[in-house]
């Protein structure tokens, strides 16, 4: 392998549009396509950590299979444990007796792995390298997935966060700066998409009063959103970075828990990601590359 090269797999959120992730993650991990290292944020941290512990199926499994328990995300657990995703199942019961994690092969796999949270007292994002799927790494997959109105911020390593993805969406830039820069970058908007100006920012500004960056964060974020969206472009255009997408709007809910429903779009990302495979294969492979 070229040495001037990194490949990278960088993962965007989006709650349940995240089963598209799962669709294209395994089949590159079917057709044994590795890379360098990895970044997630959000849903994509959540779910794109099967990638470094090579469990192909493990988070579509999991999903059709309690999205209807109530432990798992609802009213119920939200006015419970102020969490709509129960964190104790979701980040407790699940990867450590429910559905394991395996977290011998993720601590083997050389693949870097990095997740993005918000830190609620600066407004800025601020990343975790994973290295062995223990508790600390569990607990910032956690707060990277801890959407703003329905979660309790996480407290770790100092830190008090939310969900990556108010401040950095799609981690790109962070991963170009560790120098990787040969790219596969997952969306879960199809092309085109552009978020819009929030007409609820007085009431997110209320609702998140002891946070007054984060809030003002969420009211800017259609403008980072965007920004990103034009930047990855022009990446893709450039041909330094790979870009699967959905083909179309993948209209589902945030907290679905319709098992037919997260099936259709996991399969959507399967396809895409098929179809994408032999050009896919040839962007990364950096033997046939060179800086000069």
């Amino acid at each position: 392998m070229n040495n001037d090269f990194k490949t990278g797999l960088i993962l965007e959120g989006g709650a349940m549009r995240g089963m598209f992730t799962c669709g294209v993650i395994d089949v590159l991990m079917e057709n044994n396509i590795t890379f360098d290292g990895a970044a997630g944020i959000s849903a994509g941290a959540a779910f794109g950590c099967n990638y470094k512990s090579k469990q192909i199926g493990r988070p579509i499994r999991y999903n059709k299979k309690y999205c209807k328990d109530p432990r798992y995300c609802g009213i119920r657990s939200l006015l419970k444990t102020g969490d709509l995703y129960g964190a104790d199942f979701c980040y407790r019961e699940i990867p450590d007796s429910l559905d394991p994690f395996d977290r011998e092969t993720f601590r083997d796999n050389p693949m870097e792995f990095f997740i993005g949270a918000t830190n609620v007292e600066t407004g800025k994002c601020v990343y975790h390298k994973c290295t062995d799927g223990g508790e600390k790494d569990i607990k910032w997959m956690q707060a990277s997935a801890s959407m703003p109105l329905v979660s309790k911020p996480v407290k770790i390593d100092g830190y008090t966060l939310l969900d990556g993805g108010i401040t950095d969406s799609v981690p790109y830039s962070f991963m170009e700066q560790k120098g990787y820069n040969r790219n596969l970058i997952v969306l879960t908007q199809p092309e085109g998409y552009r978020k819009k100006k929030s007409k609820v920012f007085p009431l997110i500004k209320l609702m998140l009063h002891k946070y007054p960056v984060v809030a003002e964060a969420m009211a800017k974020r259609y403008e980072m959103y965007n920004r990103q969206m034009e930047e990855i472009t022009e990446r893709e255009e450039k041909g330094i970075s790979y870009v699967i997408r959905p083909p179309r709007a993948l209209d589902i809910s945030r907290t679905e828990n319709n098992p037919d429903e997260l099936e259709r779009v996991y399969q959507t990302g399967r396809k895409e990601a098929i179809n994408a495979l032999p050009k896919l294969k040839q962007f990364l492979d950096t033997t046939a590359f060179h800086i000069s």
